[in-house]
């Protein structure tokens, strides 16, 4: 009988033991996650970011080259047409 309660026992200690395991690993998962959530939102924070520079610089670019930079001529010109061709799109869709 004296068996059986020892068994019990250590079964019972393991299984307290198992818990406490499990509370542990809980709070460690909730932890991540959050430091996830923290990471993912800093992230779309710097692409934002990165996407708006990018614009500024392109912008700049061609400022720069209005303003008599040789370096991007070709470029300007590509985008000047391009507004070009939008604009009369547009044009011919209002005559419509």
């Amino acid at each position: 009988m004296s068996e059986i309660v020892e068994i019990i026992d250590i079964l019972e200690n393991k299984l307290k033991n198992l818990l406490r395991k499990i509370d542990h690993l809980e709070q460690t998962n909730l932890e991540l996650n959050q430091e996830l959530q923290k990471s993912t939102a800093f992230i779309q924070n710097q692409s934002k970011e990165i996407d708006t520079l990018k614009k500024d610089y392109e912008t700049l670019k061609i400022a720069n080259s209005l303003l008599g930079s040789d370096e991007n001529k070709r470029d300007t010109k590509l985008k000047i047409n391009s507004l070009i061709r939008e604009i009369d799109y547009c044009i011919a869709q209002l005559s419509d």
